[in-house]
């Protein structure tokens, strides 16, 4: 490879701006064609890469760089979200980085094999691969997959002579999203390509920082006196910082939307991603990230700000904010304002916009989302709801229920206006806000003082839960985990506490993913014990929107899972057989186990099997429980 000279340099970066001026009226093209930016990200991604961060002054040596072949040759294979096979040259894309961050620092920069400088190197640094890896993460939210990278090396210092100064080695463990293309088949991941590049500049700059700490102990640290003519040209860095010493904290916010098409809508689930790094040579301290912005948008975060403490010279991290926007959120602009600071008296870097645009999402006249109106003069004031949907997890290796949020949104709005439920009568828990302690509150706090004789509880529940290999069965809150008991939600304790309650009835109904606690090896039992729904000596009816262990279906065309779909259905009047304005129970699970497991057969070649534990007989009083009641006796749908 030839070093370009400086007028063949400025030529080349001529030639880059004409092709990034077609570049862009490409992309105009492709919108105006078919009306979206596929294609466009990849390439703005590449030329809006984060630049290397500055080290500090140029240093007086002439250096020489030897790459190990285990380096250079480095290749990486993972699979695609269409599980076909790819590989991907990390050597050689990090190498080429590590080369420019070497050429930013010091007077001269040669490589081993290339052309010979024309200015006799003093140093020379070899670059060893030592431990390398990638893994992508098993996750179905979002059409993101998260994915570590791990890079391992040894950097060796030699004097002219060929004495060895020192050698230190420096690793990196970068973490991202890798976000599905917007094409017809969602295979590939379109920010492969800047997970390689971001990873690179994490290892080079703590490679320059390895190299530059070794040279101060050797007094090879003094400025470098104006150099006419470098061996290799270093191409201006952008200045983002405000006025005054640079920042060593650089980073990068994305706004994350959950079908990627950049327009919020109501219902979806967004992310706010902040990719931090410290340039520097110093520890940051008292490291934090703010959200300003739309009121009505910042409002929907559990917090505006995060804490994130220390930094190591050239260590990165990657932080989430993450929010539901409301289903009845109105259409507008909205924007979030990215600030990350630190304790140090030096410049901070400059906020970053994030520009939004929100919308409701459309309804269609039979849609479920379009809420009934209030049936007047139907009144159930002893009636309590505690709606519980978590879609979310603290813990992000958690499996996630799809729209659980929204189905519990829409459960509590169904039963004020067609179950004649009071506002206040209703406990509505989402995401963050259904932590163990909330919904032990619930049940302890919130509850036992409006009990009497003819009081009706229900709990509903969208998430995970989680089988232990007794059979038992635990349901999980956002700060809990599918893997152990200490923050998880005993169906025997939701039990004991709806008992104590001493209601008329009691109702649990379940709509989500049922998991495996980590088997026993111990024991066999682990292979076989299904979840135990209706623990001995229980009162409460359970409506489980599947059996055995697994995943309850999610409806993507309507955004709810099947079962609270074909619930709100059942509420709204489709459940009424008798055609006398009451939804009862028994119609409601029986309208459930008919149309679900119908649904699940014909729309998505799969099999969901609702199911009442007790089973509830026609003759049983818990039948004739009221649920809803319509204004007009509404005709029944063909499907």
């Amino acid at each position: 490879m030839k070093y370009p000279t400086p007028p063949a340099f400025r030529a080349s970066l001529a030639s880059l701006a004409r092709i990034t001026q077609w570049a862009i009226l490409l992309c105009l093209l492709l919108i105006i064609i078919v009306g979206g930016l596929w294609g466009c990200e990849k390439l703005t991604s590449a030329l809006h890469r984060t630049s290397l961060p500055d080290m500090g002054p140029r240093l007086a040596n002439s250096v020489k760089l030897t790459f190990d072949p285990s380096f250079t040759n480095l290749k990486m294979q993972y699979v695609d979200g269409c599980n076909s096979p790819h590989e991907l040259n990390v050597g050689e894309e990090i190498e080429s980085m590590m080369i420019d961050a070497a050429s930013q620092n010091f007077t001269a920069v040669t490589v081993t094999g290339e052309i010979p400088a024309q200015i006799q190197p003093d140093t020379e640094i070899i670059v060893t691969l030592q431990r390398s890896g990638l893994k992508l993460w098993a996750d179905n939210v979002y059409d993101r997959v998260p994915a570590d990278m791990t890079l391992e090396t040894r950097v060796a210092l030699k004097d002219a002579g060929g004495k060895e100064l020192g050698q230190q080695t420096i690793s990196i463990t970068h973490n991202q999203r890798l976000i599905l293309e917007p094409a017809i088949r969602r295979c590939d991941y379109g920010n492969i390509g800047e997970f390689v590049h971001d990873a690179g500049l994490a290892l080079s700059t703590q490679f320059i920082h390895a190299v530059r700490t070794q040279l101060a102990a050797t007094g090879g640290t003094a400025p470098a006196p104006v150099v006419t003519s470098p061996v290799r040209p270093v191409p201006p860095t952008p200045t983002t910082l405000t006025q005054g010493a640079p920042s060593a904290l650089l980073f990068k916010a994305t706004v994350l939307d959950e079908n990627s098409n950049l327009v919020v809508e109501g219902g979806e689930h967004i992310r706010v991603r902040i990719d931090l790094v410290n340039g520097g040579e110093q520890e940051l301290q008292g490291v934090t990230a703010v959200l300003t912005g739309t009121a009505s948008l910042l409002a929907q975060f559990p917090a505006s700000s995060l804490a994130i403490g220390r930094l190591q010279p050239g260590q990165s991290r990657s932080i989430e904010f993450v929010a539901t926007v409301p289903q009845s959120m109105q259409q507008q602009k909205a924007e979030i304002h990215v600030a990350v600071t630190d304790s140090g008296a030096h410049a901070q870097p400059l906020t970053q916009t994030l520009a939004l645009l929100i919308q409701p999402t459309g309804i269609k006249a039979d849609d479920v989302d379009h809420i009934p109106a209030v049936v007047t003069g139907f009144r159930q004031p002893h009636t309590y709801l505690i709606s519980i949907g978590i879609e979310s997890y603290r813990n992000r290796q958690a499996l996630s229920r799809k729209f659980a949020s929204l189905d519990a949104q829409m459960v509590s709005n169904y039963f004020q206006a067609l179950g004649g439920l009071p506002a206040s009568n209703i406990l509505l828990l989402q995401d963050w806000k259904a932590l163990r302690s909330e919904i032990d509150e619930a049940l302890l706090d919130w509850l036992p003082p409006h009990m009497n004789k003819d009081a009706v509880v229900i709990v509903y529940f969208a998430g995970l839960a989680s089988v232990s290999s007794t059979g038992e069965t635990f349901l999980i809150p956002y700060d809990g985990t599918a893997t152990a008991t200490s923050q998880a939600y005993p169906i025997k304790d939701l039990e004991a506490a709806l008992s104590r309650l001493k209601a008329k009835q009691t109702v649990f109904l379940f709509d989500g993913i049922v998991s495996r606690m980590e088997p026993d090896n111990r024991t066999k039992t682990a292979l076989t014990a299904l979840p135990q729904w209706n623990p001995k000596g229980s009162s409460t009816i359970h409506i489980i929107g599947t059996s055995g262990i697994g995943q309850g279906l999610e409806d993507d065309q309507h955004r709810h899972g099947l079962f609270t779909y074909y619930l709100l259905r059942a509420l709204r009047g489709e459940a009424d057989t008798n055609r006398d304005g009451d939804v009862t129970l028994g119609e409601t699970v029986t309208y459930l186990s008919q149309k679900v497991r119908w649904a699940s057969k014909t729309h998505m070649n799969q099999e969901q099997r609702p199911f009442a534990v007790p089973a509830i007989l026609p003759t049983d009083p818990s039948a004739t429980l009221i649920l809803t009641k319509q204004a007009a006796i509404q005709g029944t749908e063909a499907h």
